[in-house]
């Protein structure tokens, strides 16, 4: 049935406007759940989805009574970071399938009451720990977001929502790890990308929309839009840009505005009707297919919403697409102004002796200062060899593309033709690196995106 309704969530999303819910923590907190309603892990909502179930119903229900397309799952925390912090990161599978069946229950009664479906996407949240700045390992976390999604498939989920990503290695570990998934069960279903734009303008990490854009639509997402954080006001430009230049439909699901501190902690204070007025907004102006709320919005919010959204067709688009690699902070479009693309090689420990001897002495900082060097000098991407005989060439990858990650604003080209020190390189840097090389001296290409193409579209360099 999963791939039936799948099917019938993205049909609605390429003809219609389709609205999800608002805030869900807030409002399980307002039932004021006991400290053996959490098992006494106070604070960690997934565990409500076995102990108190009606809870988490009663949150479904109140969207699904004002007229919402589809709900998400209370799976925001269900997974390795955020149970490991409670020491229970074995029931990442549990819970994950747990939150995605209750909310399936509640869409199908709803949707058996009129015949109008209603759709569970399956929320996949960022956790606490960031790959980009080592606090975890991308196998670890990648692996956990696959158990995450295994268990949303089971547990009956339409969609998998990868939300409120804050640094792009992790949207890619959970991007990867929720096709793998789908591969496993033999369940496809659309794949939705939110990503959070802080009000200094970029990611947590300080990504620009362009680069999460140039990272993340190579990997096969139907859908990227943008949630939390900010109210609507401060979304507008990011979302124009994804308008402009984004090939999958897109999504918005902001904030009830900034918060405002008061004696009673924060508060919220976009009305219902200004929430509705920028979501029409945006659906007129940049096309949008999803709209929804995050912190702060209530099934007012929501109802006021559907009433707006009632009947509006996804607007046309015409997107212009812009080639290009990323750093963790920027995109740079392959085509230049200056008529070629210009790749520092002075990083390449086969081409720079300087560079080859920092690095065998391992002297780290003097091999980021040679890229920043290139980086001032007007360079638009730098190549990254560690190919050396008799070095662990997989170890210096591992050390190098981890510090050239947040060190370079410029993109990365990988060059080695072992596919290991390749995909050691590829798990360090959150942006699309260019893969040089990809030889056919055996007959067949080398490289990590044979295998597995989905999980690493990187550009390649053929020789």
């Amino acid at each position: 049935m999963t791939g039936t309704r799948g099917d019938s969530l993205r049909t609605a999303l390429a003809t219609r406007v389709v609205v999800a819910d608002g805030a869900m923590g807030t409002m399980l907190q307002a039932q004021d759940p006991t400290l053996d309603d959490f098992q006494g892990l106070e604070g960690c909502n997934e565990i409500l989805n076995v102990t108190r179930p009606d809870i988490v119903r009663s949150v479904h229900d109140a969207y699904f009574a004002v007229g919402v397309d589809c709900v998400e799952t209370n799976t925001f925390g269900a997974n390795l970071a955020a149970l490991g912090e409670y020491g229970i990161a074995e029931r990442v599978f549990e819970l994950s399938e747990a939150g995605a069946r209750v909310a399936r229950e509640a869409a199908d009664e709803y949707a058996a009451r009129d015949g109008r479906p209603r759709w569970v996407l399956g929320s996949m949240g960022p956790g606490t720990k960031l790959p980009t700045l080592g606090h975890i390992a991308f196998g670890a976390i990648r692996d956990a977001y696959q158990q995450n999604a295994e268990g949303l498939l089971a547990g009956g989920a339409d969609a998998l929502l990868v939300e409120t990503t804050q640094d792009l290695l992790q949207t890619k570990a959970s991007v990867i790890a929720a096709r793998r998934a789908m591969d496993a069960t033999g369940h496809a279903v659309p794949l939705i990308v939110s990503v959070t734009v802080e009000t200094t303008g970029t990611m947590l990490l300080g990504s620009e929309i362009g680069a999460a854009l140039t990272a993340l639509e190579p990997l096969g997402i139907d859908m990227i839009g943008l949630n939390c954080a900010t109210g609507p006001a401060e979304m507008s430009e990011h979302l124009r840009h994804l308008s402009r230049h984004a090939r999958v439909p897109l999504s918005c699901m902001p904030n009830a505005g900034l918060p405002v501190l008061t004696k009673d902690g924060a508060h919220y204070p976009l009305t219902a009707p200004e929430l509705a007025d920028a979501q029409e907004t945006f659906v007129r102006e940049y096309g949008l297919s999803l709209v929804g709320g995050c912190c702060g919005t209530t099934p007012e919010h929501l109802r006021q919403v559907v009433e707006r959204m009632r009947g509006l067709e996804v607007p046309p688009r015409d997107p212009q697409p812009e080639p290009g690699a990323a750093s963790l902070y920027q995109s740079v479009p392959f085509r230049q102004d200056t008529s070629y693309l210009a790749i520092g090689e002075r990083t390449n420990a086969n081409g720079s002796k300087k560079f080859r001897e920092a690095m065998l002495d391992g002297r780290w900082d003097d091999c980021v200062e040679m890229a920043r060097e290139q980086i001032r000098e007007g360079a638009h991407m730098l190549d990254l060899c560690v190919d050396y005989v008799g070095r662990d060439g997989v170890a210096d990858m591992e050390e190098l593309a981890g510090r050239f990650a947040t060190a370079s604003t410029l993109p990365i080209v990988l060059d080695s033709t072992e596919v290991e020190v390749i995909r050691a390189g590829l798990e360090k840097l959150g942006g699309r690196a260019v893969i040089n090389s990809v030889n056919y001296e055996d007959g067949a290409a080398r490289s990590p995106a044979s295998p597995g193409s989905p999980s690493w579209p990187g550009s390649t360099v053929p020789r």
